[in-house]
Protein backbone atom coordinates (compact mmCIF):
# COMPACT_ATOMS: atom_id res chain seq x y z
CA UNK A 1 0.00 0.00 0.00
CA UNK A 2 2.62 1.73 0.42
CA UNK A 3 4.23 1.99 -2.88
CA UNK A 4 4.39 4.54 -5.25
CA UNK A 5 1.00 4.40 -7.57
CA UNK A 6 -0.99 2.08 -5.71
CA UNK A 7 -3.98 4.10 -5.98
CA UNK A 8 -3.81 4.85 -9.25
CA UNK A 9 -6.08 1.87 -9.77
CA UNK A 10 -8.68 2.52 -7.29
CA UNK A 11 -10.58 -0.78 -8.13
CA UNK A 12 -7.77 -2.95 -7.89
CA UNK A 13 -6.96 -1.39 -4.69
CA UNK A 14 -9.92 -1.28 -3.04
CA UNK A 15 -9.53 -5.16 -3.84
CA UNK A 16 -6.23 -5.57 -2.39
CA UNK A 17 -7.21 -3.40 0.95
CA UNK A 18 -10.44 -5.47 1.56
CA UNK A 19 -8.25 -8.89 1.56
CA UNK A 20 -5.63 -7.55 3.78
CA UNK A 21 -8.71 -6.40 5.87
CA UNK A 22 -10.01 -10.17 5.92
CA UNK A 23 -6.33 -11.24 6.63
CA UNK A 24 -5.99 -9.17 10.02
CA UNK A 25 -9.55 -10.68 11.01
CA UNK A 26 -7.49 -13.65 11.46
CA UNK A 27 -4.01 -12.71 12.03
CA UNK A 28 -4.83 -10.09 14.98
CA UNK A 29 -6.73 -12.59 17.53
CA UNK A 30 -4.26 -15.05 16.98
CA UNK A 31 -1.62 -12.58 18.32
CA UNK A 32 -3.79 -11.89 21.24
CA UNK A 33 -4.01 -15.51 21.70
CA UNK A 34 -0.01 -16.65 21.26
CA UNK A 35 0.34 -13.10 23.70
CA UNK A 36 -2.34 -14.17 25.76
CA UNK A 37 -0.63 -18.00 26.23
CA UNK A 38 2.63 -16.15 27.65
CA UNK A 39 0.53 -13.81 29.98
CA UNK A 40 -1.30 -16.98 31.05
CA UNK A 41 2.16 -18.93 32.22
CA UNK A 42 3.94 -15.95 33.98
CA UNK A 43 1.29 -15.23 35.53
CA UNK A 44 1.04 -19.53 37.02
CA UNK A 45 4.70 -19.22 37.58
CA UNK A 46 3.79 -16.53 39.87
CA UNK A 47 1.50 -18.30 41.69
CA UNK A 48 3.63 -21.57 42.10
CA UNK A 49 7.09 -19.90 43.24
CA UNK A 50 5.19 -17.60 45.63
CA UNK A 51 2.42 -19.68 47.12
CA UNK A 52 -0.04 -16.53 46.73
CA UNK A 53 -3.24 -16.27 45.68
CA UNK A 54 -3.35 -12.00 44.66
CA UNK A 55 -2.83 -13.10 40.96
CA UNK A 56 -5.53 -15.96 40.82
CA UNK A 57 -8.34 -13.36 39.90
CA UNK A 58 -6.05 -11.71 37.19
CA UNK A 59 -5.04 -15.53 35.76
CA UNK A 60 -9.36 -16.03 35.79
CA UNK A 61 -9.59 -12.32 33.65
CA UNK A 62 -6.87 -13.32 31.48
CA UNK A 63 -8.25 -16.98 30.71
CA UNK A 64 -11.90 -15.72 30.49
CA UNK A 65 -10.77 -12.56 27.51
CA UNK A 66 -8.90 -15.32 25.89
CA UNK A 67 -11.73 -18.03 25.82
CA UNK A 68 -13.68 -15.20 24.32
CA UNK A 69 -11.08 -15.13 21.26
CA UNK A 70 -11.15 -18.65 20.74
CA UNK A 71 -14.58 -18.42 21.24
CA UNK A 72 -14.96 -16.11 18.00
CA UNK A 73 -12.32 -17.84 16.43
CA UNK A 74 -13.98 -21.14 15.91
CA UNK A 75 -16.41 -19.46 14.58
CA UNK A 76 -14.69 -17.80 11.80
CA UNK A 77 -13.05 -21.07 11.22
CA UNK A 78 -16.71 -21.99 10.57
CA UNK A 79 -17.07 -19.71 8.05
CA UNK A 80 -13.95 -20.67 5.73
CA UNK A 81 -15.13 -20.12 2.27
CA UNK A 82 -13.88 -17.57 0.02
CA UNK A 83 -17.64 -16.13 -0.53
CA UNK A 84 -18.23 -16.19 3.81
CA UNK A 85 -16.23 -12.49 4.04
CA UNK A 86 -18.56 -10.78 1.43
CA UNK A 87 -21.51 -8.11 1.86
CA UNK A 88 -24.70 -10.24 2.23
CA UNK A 89 -27.85 -9.14 -0.21
CA UNK A 90 -30.54 -10.16 1.83
CA UNK A 91 -34.33 -10.55 0.27
CA UNK A 92 -37.63 -10.64 2.22
CA UNK A 93 -40.84 -11.73 0.30
CA UNK A 94 -44.44 -11.92 2.10
CA UNK A 95 -46.40 -15.21 1.76
CA UNK A 96 -49.22 -16.89 2.67
CA UNK A 97 -51.45 -14.66 5.18
CA UNK A 98 -52.69 -11.87 3.90
CA UNK A 99 -52.04 -8.81 5.47
CA UNK A 100 -50.61 -10.61 8.67
CA UNK A 101 -47.43 -11.90 6.29
CA UNK A 102 -46.89 -8.25 4.73
CA UNK A 103 -46.69 -7.16 8.48
CA UNK A 104 -44.53 -10.22 9.57
CA UNK A 105 -42.30 -9.24 6.19
CA UNK A 106 -41.87 -6.11 7.55
CA UNK A 107 -41.06 -7.32 10.89
CA UNK A 108 -39.03 -9.56 9.83
CA UNK A 109 -37.10 -6.46 7.60
CA UNK A 110 -36.70 -4.67 10.76
CA UNK A 111 -35.25 -7.77 12.59
CA UNK A 112 -32.25 -7.98 10.06
CA UNK A 113 -31.91 -4.34 10.30
CA UNK A 114 -31.60 -3.50 13.67
CA UNK A 115 -29.19 -7.16 14.22
CA UNK A 116 -26.79 -5.38 11.73
CA UNK A 117 -27.03 -1.95 13.92
CA UNK A 118 -26.21 -3.49 16.49
CA UNK A 119 -23.02 -5.01 15.12
CA UNK A 120 -22.16 -1.35 13.41
CA UNK A 121 -22.55 -3.01 9.62
CA UNK A 122 -23.72 -0.92 6.75
CA UNK A 123 -27.14 -1.31 5.32
CA UNK A 124 -28.59 -0.42 1.95
CA UNK A 125 -32.08 -0.55 1.10
CA UNK A 126 -32.26 -1.54 -2.69
CA UNK A 127 -35.70 -2.21 -3.25
CA UNK A 128 -38.71 -2.12 -1.35
CA UNK A 129 -42.60 -2.74 -2.01
CA UNK A 130 -44.90 -1.57 0.73
CA UNK A 131 -48.35 -3.82 0.86
CA UNK A 132 -51.65 -2.16 0.25
CA UNK A 133 -53.13 -2.36 3.97
CA UNK A 134 -49.72 -2.82 6.12
CA UNK A 135 -46.29 -4.10 5.88
CA UNK A 136 -44.47 -5.10 2.52
CA UNK A 137 -44.69 -7.35 0.00
CA UNK A 138 -40.81 -7.90 -0.92
CA UNK A 139 -37.47 -5.80 0.64
CA UNK A 140 -34.30 -6.61 -0.39
CA UNK A 141 -31.21 -4.91 1.28
CA UNK A 142 -27.05 -4.99 1.12
CA UNK A 143 -25.85 -5.63 4.69
CA UNK A 144 -21.97 -4.88 4.67
CA UNK A 145 -19.69 -6.12 7.62
CA UNK A 146 -17.40 -8.38 8.67
CA UNK A 147 -18.68 -11.97 7.69
CA UNK A 148 -22.16 -10.72 7.28
CA UNK A 149 -22.87 -13.53 4.56
CA UNK A 150 -21.15 -15.89 6.64
CA UNK A 151 -23.57 -15.32 9.65
CA UNK A 152 -26.81 -14.67 7.57
CA UNK A 153 -26.36 -17.25 4.83
CA UNK A 154 -28.43 -19.65 7.92
CA UNK A 155 -31.35 -17.46 7.27
CA UNK A 156 -32.03 -18.85 4.16
CA UNK A 157 -35.84 -19.87 4.19
CA UNK A 158 -39.28 -19.95 5.22
CA UNK A 159 -40.01 -18.12 9.05
CA UNK A 160 -42.99 -18.81 10.60
CA UNK A 161 -44.93 -16.67 12.96
CA UNK A 162 -48.28 -17.49 15.07
CA UNK A 163 -49.67 -14.70 17.52
CA UNK A 164 -53.10 -13.19 17.68
CA UNK A 165 -53.70 -11.38 14.86
CA UNK A 166 -53.68 -7.40 15.32
CA UNK A 167 -55.75 -7.51 12.01
CA UNK A 168 -58.60 -9.67 13.00
CA UNK A 169 -61.41 -7.82 14.70
CA UNK A 170 -62.35 -11.50 16.42
CA UNK A 171 -59.47 -11.53 18.10
CA UNK A 172 -58.22 -15.09 16.51
CA UNK A 173 -54.76 -16.63 16.39
CA UNK A 174 -53.13 -16.64 12.96
CA UNK A 175 -49.97 -18.43 10.81
CA UNK A 176 -47.97 -15.80 8.75
CA UNK A 177 -44.84 -17.14 6.37
CA UNK A 178 -42.32 -14.82 4.61
CA UNK A 179 -39.32 -16.31 2.81
CA UNK A 180 -35.84 -15.25 3.70
CA UNK A 181 -32.91 -15.69 0.81
CA UNK A 182 -29.28 -14.80 1.36
CA UNK A 183 -27.20 -14.04 -1.62
CA UNK A 184 -23.17 -13.14 -1.41
CA UNK A 185 -22.08 -10.18 -2.82
CA UNK A 186 -18.85 -11.02 -4.78
CA UNK A 187 -18.56 -7.27 -6.69
CA UNK A 188 -17.08 -7.77 -10.15
CA UNK A 189 -15.07 -11.18 -8.73
CA UNK A 190 -17.77 -13.39 -9.51
CA UNK A 191 -16.63 -16.47 -11.96
CA UNK A 192 -20.36 -16.36 -13.77
CA UNK A 193 -20.47 -15.82 -17.35
CA UNK A 194 -23.59 -13.61 -18.41
CA UNK A 195 -24.23 -12.55 -22.22
CA UNK A 196 -26.51 -9.22 -20.72
CA UNK A 197 -27.52 -8.92 -24.21
CA UNK A 198 -29.21 -12.30 -24.74
CA UNK A 199 -29.58 -14.23 -21.30
CA UNK A 200 -31.40 -10.83 -19.84
CA UNK A 201 -34.50 -9.36 -20.06
CA UNK A 202 -34.06 -6.04 -18.65
CA UNK A 203 -37.34 -3.31 -17.51
CA UNK A 204 -37.45 -0.41 -16.28
CA UNK A 205 -40.47 1.08 -14.11
CA UNK A 206 -40.64 4.28 -12.50
CA UNK A 207 -39.22 4.01 -8.19
CA UNK A 208 -42.06 4.23 -5.94
CA UNK A 209 -41.66 7.36 -3.85
CA UNK A 210 -43.01 9.34 -0.91
CA UNK A 211 -44.87 11.63 -3.18
CA UNK A 212 -44.59 15.05 -3.88
CA UNK A 213 -41.48 16.62 -4.92
CA UNK A 214 -39.50 13.30 -3.68
CA UNK A 215 -41.45 10.89 -6.23
CA UNK A 216 -38.96 10.09 -8.82
CA UNK A 217 -40.61 11.26 -12.26
CA UNK A 218 -38.27 9.28 -14.26
CA UNK A 219 -38.23 5.21 -15.15
CA UNK A 220 -34.67 4.82 -13.07
CA UNK A 221 -35.94 1.68 -11.18
CA UNK A 222 -34.62 -1.76 -12.94
CA UNK A 223 -36.08 -5.16 -13.12
CA UNK A 224 -33.72 -7.67 -14.67
CA UNK A 225 -34.73 -11.44 -15.34
CA UNK A 226 -32.56 -14.09 -16.53
CA UNK A 227 -34.55 -15.93 -18.91
CA UNK A 228 -33.03 -19.32 -18.34
CA UNK A 229 -33.15 -19.82 -14.76
CA UNK A 230 -36.42 -17.64 -14.32
CA UNK A 231 -34.16 -15.33 -11.45
CA UNK A 232 -35.60 -11.83 -11.06
CA UNK A 233 -33.64 -9.47 -9.11
CA UNK A 234 -34.41 -5.54 -9.15
CA UNK A 235 -33.20 -2.60 -7.58
CA UNK A 236 -34.46 1.30 -7.46
CA UNK A 237 -32.73 3.29 -4.62
CA UNK A 238 -30.85 5.16 -6.72
CA UNK A 239 -31.83 8.15 -8.43
CA UNK A 240 -29.14 7.01 -11.50
CA UNK A 241 -30.93 4.35 -13.86
CA UNK A 242 -26.79 3.29 -14.35
CA UNK A 243 -26.51 2.98 -10.84
CA UNK A 244 -29.08 0.87 -10.38
CA UNK A 245 -28.74 -1.09 -13.26
CA UNK A 246 -25.27 -1.67 -12.18
CA UNK A 247 -26.09 -3.05 -8.06
CA UNK A 248 -29.05 -5.06 -9.95
CA UNK A 249 -26.55 -6.69 -12.18
CA UNK A 250 -23.88 -7.19 -9.35
CA UNK A 251 -27.30 -8.63 -7.30
CA UNK A 252 -28.30 -10.97 -10.99
CA UNK A 253 -24.67 -12.54 -10.49
CA UNK A 254 -24.78 -13.37 -6.76
CA UNK A 255 -28.48 -14.94 -7.15
CA UNK A 256 -26.49 -17.32 -10.02
CA UNK A 257 -23.42 -17.89 -7.58
CA UNK A 258 -25.77 -18.92 -5.12
CA UNK A 259 -27.69 -21.29 -7.56
CA UNK A 260 -24.44 -22.41 -8.81
CA UNK A 261 -23.08 -23.43 -5.28
CA UNK A 262 -26.49 -25.16 -4.16
CA UNK A 263 -26.23 -27.41 -7.31
CA UNK A 264 -22.70 -28.65 -6.28
CA UNK A 265 -23.55 -28.96 -2.58
CA UNK A 266 -27.33 -30.45 -2.56
CA UNK A 267 -26.85 -31.41 1.04
CA UNK A 268 -25.62 -27.58 1.84
CA UNK A 269 -28.61 -26.82 0.21
CA UNK A 270 -30.91 -28.52 1.94
CA UNK A 271 -29.37 -27.58 5.43
CA UNK A 272 -29.95 -23.56 4.18
CA UNK A 273 -33.65 -24.33 3.92
CA UNK A 274 -36.09 -25.24 1.16
CA UNK A 275 -37.21 -22.05 -0.64
CA UNK A 276 -40.47 -24.15 -2.22
CA UNK A 277 -43.73 -22.67 -1.09
CA UNK A 278 -43.74 -19.80 1.19
CA UNK A 279 -46.13 -21.04 3.26
CA UNK A 280 -48.28 -24.43 4.54
CA UNK A 281 -46.52 -27.38 3.10
CA UNK A 282 -42.98 -24.73 2.45
CA UNK A 283 -40.04 -26.14 4.84
CA UNK A 284 -39.63 -23.65 7.94
CA UNK A 285 -36.51 -22.98 8.85
CA UNK A 286 -37.75 -20.73 12.15
CA UNK A 287 -40.84 -20.64 14.13
CA UNK A 288 -41.65 -17.37 16.34
CA UNK A 289 -45.02 -18.22 18.42
CA UNK A 290 -46.14 -14.79 20.55
CA UNK A 291 -49.72 -17.08 21.38
CA UNK A 292 -50.16 -18.96 23.20
CA UNK A 293 -47.19 -19.72 24.54
CA UNK A 294 -43.84 -17.58 23.93
CA UNK A 295 -40.51 -18.78 21.84
CA UNK A 296 -38.76 -18.45 18.73
CA UNK A 297 -37.32 -21.71 17.95
CA UNK A 298 -34.89 -22.82 14.99
CA UNK A 299 -36.61 -26.17 13.18
CA UNK A 300 -32.97 -27.41 12.11
CA UNK A 301 -30.58 -26.97 15.52
CA UNK A 302 -33.45 -26.74 17.60
CA UNK A 303 -32.02 -23.90 19.31
CA UNK A 304 -35.02 -22.25 21.30
CA UNK A 305 -35.15 -19.01 23.13
CA UNK A 306 -38.11 -18.49 25.52
CA UNK A 307 -38.88 -14.62 25.22
CA UNK A 308 -39.19 -14.20 20.71
CA UNK A 309 -38.98 -10.52 21.74
CA UNK A 310 -35.21 -9.69 22.13
CA UNK A 311 -34.80 -12.17 18.90
CA UNK A 312 -37.55 -9.66 16.64
CA UNK A 313 -35.86 -6.49 18.25
CA UNK A 314 -32.28 -7.92 16.26
CA UNK A 315 -30.57 -10.16 18.85
CA UNK A 316 -29.96 -13.11 16.60
CA UNK A 317 -26.04 -14.21 17.53
CA UNK A 318 -27.62 -17.45 19.40
CA UNK A 319 -29.48 -18.69 16.51
CA UNK A 320 -26.63 -17.32 13.77
CA UNK A 321 -23.88 -19.21 15.91
CA UNK A 322 -25.83 -22.19 16.95
CA UNK A 323 -26.29 -22.86 12.70
CA UNK A 324 -22.72 -22.62 12.16
CA UNK A 325 -21.76 -25.09 14.77
CA UNK A 326 -24.58 -27.26 13.45
CA UNK A 327 -23.07 -27.19 10.09
CA UNK A 328 -19.66 -27.94 10.86
CA UNK A 329 -21.33 -30.85 13.03
CA UNK A 330 -23.35 -32.50 10.45
CA UNK A 331 -20.54 -32.22 7.57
Amino acid sequence: MGAAGFWDNQEKAQVLVSEMQQLQLTVKPLTELIEGAGDLEVLLEFIEEDGSEDSIPELASTADRLQKILDHLELQAMMSAPEDGSAAYLSIQAGEGGTDSSDWAEMLLRMYLRWAERRGFNVEILDRSDAEEAGIRSATVRIEGDYAYGYLKGETGNHRLIRISPFDSAGRRHTSFAAVDVSPDLGEIAEIEINWDQDVREDTYRASGAGGQHINKTDSAIRLTHLESGVVVQCQNNRSQHKNRAEARKMLKAKLFQIEQEKRDAELAAKRGGKSKIGFGGQTVRNYVLHPDQYAKDARTGHKVGNPGPVLDGDLDGFLESFLRWGMAEN
